[in-house]
């Protein structure tokens, strides 16, 4: 019996895949238990519209990463982060991606993953430095961060 996976069944098929399995596997477990549904030619095509539809919005979010990626990349968009430091330019500290997340939201009200930015070092002086941020899996977004002391 051809039946559309409704979710992923461990090694049998993932959810949204097409597959022959035997009968009273399909009518006793797979139906009974709303794992899969029997592969009709209307069933077959709603699950193409659903798949192309998927696929439709998963480019809108990649262009709107995109979008933003620009935005972020911009000179005048650089975030700055005002902190305590002693005379000779050290922190008291450092700045952690969970502050710059919270400036970014603050300064260009874009909401930033702290587990998405990439600080290869800890930010332990008063510097501007690029930083990497992963704002979708095909987007990167190198962001600008000036540490300036608190008056």
């Amino acid at each position: 019996m051809k039946v559309i996976f409704l979710a992923d069944v461990k090694g049998k098929g993932k959810k949204g895949e097409v597959k022959n399995v035997a009968d009273g596997y399909a009518h006793n477990f797979l139906l009974k238990n709303n794992l899969a549904k029997e592969a009709t030619s209307a069933s077959i095509s709603e699950l193409n519209g659903k798949i192309k539809a998927d696929e439709k919005k998963e480019e809108e979010i990649l262009q709107e990463a995109k979008k933003i990626k620009e935005f972020l990349e911009k000179d005048e968009n650089a975030i700055e982060i005002k902190t305590k430091a002693a005379e000779d330019g050290r922190l008291f500290g450092s700045v952690t991606t969970k502050q710059i997340a919270a400036a970014a939201q603050k300064q260009l009200n874009i909401k930033l993953d702290k587990r998405k930015i990439e600080l290869p070092v800890p930010i332990r002086s008063l510097t501007s430095m690029k930083i990497d941020v992963k704002i979708h899996p095909e987007v990167v977004a190198t962001i600008t961060v000036r540490v300036l002391p608190e008056n």
